[in-house]
């Protein structure tokens, strides 16, 4: 009998802003695949008798190919087992969730997808700025920096000259060319923008800038994101001055206890799942 595999969102970082759904899989796994951005705390919260597999990769050094993720992502769900594939963020969102998706399809193997907070929502509320807002924003762009650089610069302008709040996922350090892509899309250099390292995390930073003066920001911690709008005026300057405190969660935690309230759902799990895909 063939077992399932759930995609499952942990989170920018803060074990707290899991669901009560991926606290709950996590518990009742049998194998979790877990990406390098997934939080100590959150990787602690894995059943013991779980398989436990990382198979991420930072700043571009795989240590796995995403091929070679979804070959045992399928093996792992042949042979029977409850599998979390556990991403940073949201899964569904810079996650390669469509590809894993498409192979877990190929494979006729039962899945659902358990949203998670993705890294901008986490890094705005952190950082205290309003992504949208009636008298500046009416609409949030997410885009990753090598998107911007690969864009045709007709569609780039569009996106950027639309008044919309822009989220770059994955900046890296060059702002000089972000700040030059920014500029030629229309944006004027006062625009003010932050830069935001780790985001709800312990090693939480942030910094202020504006476009004309993104190029002498510091270079921060991967991973880092890059909020660009009128909002960014909106924001508690303390809020970014100021570092984030993270719980400490253990299985006595009161969130162990939240989940421990909950029995019937681990003791009857089949009869508590959603349709498959």
């Amino acid at each position: 009998m063939k077992g399932k595999v759930y995609l499952v969102g942990a989170g920018p970082g803060d074990p707290e802003l899991l669901t009560l759904k991926a606290l709950r899989l996590l518990r009742t796994a049998e194998a979790v695949l877990h990406d390098d951005l997934a939080a100590p705390e959150i990787l602690k919260l894995i059943s013991s008798t779980a398989q436990v597999h990382n198979v991420g990769k930072r700043c571009g050094k795989k240590k796995i190919l995403q091929q070679e993720i979804n070959f045992l992502m399928v093996a792992l769900a042949e042979s029977g087992l409850r599998v979390v594939r556990l991403k940073s963020g949201d899964p569904l969102i810079f996650g390669r969730a469509g590809e894993e998706i498409e192979s877990l399809r190929r494979a006729n193997i039962p899945y659902e997808i358990v949203p998670g907070v993705t890294s901008a929502l986490g890094a705005a509320a952190a950082a205290q700025i309003p992504l949208t807002h009636r008298r500046a924003s009416s609409a949030l762009v997410l885009i990753t920096a090598h998107q911007a650089a690969e864009s045709e610069a007709a569609n780039w302008s569009k996106l950027a000259g639309s008044g919309a709040t822009l989220v770059i996922y994955m900046p890296g350090q060059n702002y000089s060319e972000i700040a030059a892509k920014l500029k030629a899309a229309g944006l004027a250099g006062e625009t003010p923008c932050a830069i935001i390292s780790r985001a709800t995390t312990r090693h939480q930073r942030t910094h202020h800038s504006t476009i004309a003066e993104l190029t002498r920001s510091p270079r921060l911690a991967a991973p880092t994101l890059l909020v660009v709008g009128e909002v960014v005026r909106f924001a508690d300057t303390a809020a970014l001055a100021q570092n984030f405190v993270v719980p400490t969660i253990s299985k006595n935690s009161d969130s162990a206890a939240l989940f421990a309230s909950f029995p019937s759902q681990v003791a009857d799990f089949e009869k508590d799942e959603e349709p498959i895909a």
